[in-house]
């Protein structure tokens, strides 16, 4: 089963994909967003498929793929978690997750273009296992409470601006994080009982070009600990996201020039489906 949001940008229709099929949600629900998933939005979705009570949403095959949630109250991001991108960066790996914070504006869908500032000239991509949480979660009690919170699973591209993030940034990477669309998001999210988060292959290319290959298995901190050790910190909110950390094989690494104008960026993650997205500059 997989939750999608079709349509012209701030005109998403809810959808359920299944075994192939579009179904409208708009008579079962209002969006994909908070209130979806405080409310128990992914079993009732299940509950009107299994009894044959959705429609199929005519021409959806040709409608622009959006991000497939909408208006989370945060966005949080784990940096350096996985052990060789951290030393790619010239860091050790972290004892405790690092983080930092995205705002919800930067969300955009996965093949929407990626539109750089004319300074942003050290923009940079990172291939990511995005965590959508279904229920409020302040201090699990462990990595294993921490995976009972999760609604489901996504591909996330955690855009980055080098420069105001590392050179400009006073300290806090959030500066260099947070231009419009630098949170591309989607095609779909896969209900986290389909998905082992932990032995999941993500890869990343530009212009057709190998740029990062991993698996989930090679994070420092898995999803459950991540969950576990923040909330004790902050509480979560339903339809919130976590950014789980990227793996090796960035420009910041110096093996690979920063993104330019006519760029393709692909990502793809296992079960989660894939994006390309194409840079433009725009003055």
């Amino acid at each position: 089963m997989e939750l999608l949001r079709l349509g012209p940008i701030g005109h998403e229709i809810p959808v359920v994909r299944d075994d192939g099929v579009c179904f409208d949600l708009r008579p079962l629900i209002t969006d994909i967003d908070p209130n979806f998933f405080a409310t128990g939005g992914i079993a009732r979705v299940r509950a009107a498929l299994e009894a044959d009570e959705l429609t199929e949403l005519d021409g959806a095959a040709e409608m622009r793929i959006g991000a497939p949630l909408t208006r989370p109250s945060s966005i949080v991001c784990v940096g350096m978690n996985y052990a060789a991108h951290a030393r790619e960066t010239g860091a050790e790996p972290p004892e405790h997750p690092v983080i930092f914070f995205k705002m919800p504006s930067t969300i955009s869908g996965p093949n929407d273009p990626i539109e750089l500032p004319p300074y942003a000239t050290k923009a940079d991509w990172e291939v990511e296992l995005g965590v959508v949480i279904g229920s409020r979660t302040f201090r699990a009690a462990s990595a294993e409470d921490g995976l009972n919170h999760v609604a489901g699973y996504v591909l996330g591209n955690d855009l980055s601006e080098r420069r105001l993030q590392i050179e400009e940034s006073g300290g806090q990477w959030s500066k260099g994080k947070n231009l419009p669309g630098f949170t591309p998001l989607g095609p779909w999210i896969r209900p986290a009982a389909e998905v082992d988060p932990g032995n999941l292959r993500l890869r990343s290319w530009v212009n057709g070009e190998a740029r990062q290959d991993s698996l989930t298995s090679d994070l420092i901190f898995s999803v459950g600990e991540i969950i576990h050790q923040l909330s004790q910190a902050m509480a979560f909110e339903p339809g919130d996201v976590i950014l789980t950390g990227t793996p090796q094989g960035v420009a910041l690494s110096g093996k690979y020039p920063y993104l330019a104008g006519g760029d393709v960026v692909e990502l793809e993650l296992e079960g989660l489906g894939r994006h390309r997205q194409v840079v433009t500059i725009t003055e």
